[in-house]
């Protein structure tokens, strides 16, 4: 795989509602451009404000709904813009060293698209399905209707992901986020992704997985990373649930996958109830503390960063919460918690000055239900971190921990010092 991930830290977004586009009444995706790109682009300082400098773009191509029901993958969808707002867009971030990652959807396409509309007539080799009784049945996605199943057995559906994905790439990006990737047989990938190797070597590939054996499907499929939702279950289930036993047992799960590959890491994205209502406000720093210290490529999800609330519910437009418009600059948010945004700042500088996190192992020095010592190090260099998700002071051990770089905890004796709902990060 490339070096740059290791150095990259991903701000992640869903575009569509980013920019206030209209997402649920239905669109037609030939109609009028509307230039709201724009908007991303007054964003992009904020970026390098927060130090980060990756933007994880949710769809951007033409579609009717949600932006997972694509109809041209060589097409920006004309709620958000066109290819001059695109190229903007990529020129703004390549400026700034900001890398940029597309949301490729190649399990499934809408049914407006041309590949799905030709079925009608026997011929399309691209949707998978069946003819019944002179009709075609297409597969569809997790029982989505609007999203039929393209047909990965087929040569041609393998030779049209690899021409999407080298026009963007020659286009300016850095590499894919293969959307549903667990959907799609890893064999479809070990035969595509090589074939985009070819001519772009630097790319790096981010499979979207939930379940399953991680470390497998990496070599089998050839893709470089992996959505780290178990840690991400880990964490929030052990703050949440006060049973940081849970959180302990995901990292050192976590720290097995390190032998094959770095996975993506995150504790909130476009698919989730946001991390300031699954833990409350208090407690996010503590899932912060965790995820820029264990190993992985770390993203944080637009919104995060002001501790912005919302769940997400199982129900139509049940994600539509957790993937709001935002203002038309950073100078215009007004419900910020500014604990979690200084939580987020100082973290992310500390996992900048030390890279060699990105693939370290992580010891678990002590753990309770409501306490937890952790410390990641390569070498002489390390970085503790003490955890109190209780009501009542705790304290743990230090674990050679020299000068607190984030939080509230104090050095006393070899042992650090935490307040109720305490928290605090170190370097040894």
């Amino acid at each position: 795989m490339p070096a740059w991930p290791e150095h990259v830290m991903w701000w992640h977004v869903y575009p569509l509602g980013f920019v206030g586009a209209p997402i649920r009444d239905g669109v037609d995706p030939d109609a009028e451009v509307v230039h709201r790109l724009d908007r991303l682009e007054a964003w992009l300082d904020h970026v390098i404000g927060l130090g980060l400098n990756g933007l994880l773009l949710g769809p951007v191509f033409a579609s009717e709904t949600h932006g997972y029901d694509t109809v041209d993958h060589f097409r920006i969808d004309p709620r958000l813009g066109d290819d001059g707002d695109i190229d903007r867009l990529l020129a703004a971030a390549r400026q700034r060293g900001i890398r940029v990652l597309f949301d490729g959807v190649f399990n499934h396409v809408g049914r407006a698209h041309p590949a799905f509309r030709s079925t009608t007539d026997k011929t399309s080799p691209l949707i998978r399905g069946r003819w019944i009784d002179g009709r075609f049945e297409a597969d569809v996605f997790e029982g989505h209707d609007a999203l039929v199943a393209l047909d990965h057995s087929s040569p041609a559906v393998a030779d049209l992901v690899v021409d999407i994905m080298c026009h963007w790439l020659e286009r300016g990006i850095d590499g894919w986020r293969l959307d549903a990737a667990y959907a799609v047989p890893t064999a479809f990938w070990a035969e595509v992704l090589p074939r985009v190797r070819e001519r772009f070597g630097d790319a790096w590939f981010l499979g979207e997985v939930i379940h399953g054996d991680a470390a497998d499907i990496v070599q089998s499929s050839t893709m470089d990373a992996l959505t780290q939702y178990e840690l991400w279950q880990g964490i929030w289930h052990g703050i949440s649930d006060a049973n940081l036993f849970e959180l302990s047992h995901a990292i050192e799960r976590h720290d097995e996958l390190l032998a094959t590959f770095a996975p993506q890491t995150f504790v909130g994205n476009h698919d989730v109830t946001r991390i300031a209502s699954a833990v409350g406000p208090d407690l996010v720093p503590h899932a912060l503390a965790v995820l820029f210290t264990v190993a992985g490529t770390p993203s944080v999800y637009a919104g995060d960063e002001f501790g912005w609330t919302a769940v997400k519910e199982e129900r139509e437009g049940g994600d539509d919460a957790v993937r709001p418009e935002f203002p038309a600059s950073p100078a215009q948010v007004d419900d910020v918690d500014e604990a979690i945004l200084e939580a987020h700042r100082a973290l992310i500088a500390l996992r900048r000055r030390k890279a060699w996190l990105w693939r370290a192992h992580t010891d678990v020095i002590e753990v309770a239900n409501t306490a937890i010592a952790l410390r990641t190090a390569i070498g002489d260099d390390a970085v503790v971190v003490a955890l109190n998700i209780g009501d009542d002071p705790v304290t743990l051990p230090a674990a050679d921990a020299r000068e607190r770089v984030a939080g509230d905890g104090n050095l006393v004796d070899g042992r650090v010092e935490l307040g109720p709902r305490g928290w605090a990060v170190f370097e040894a």
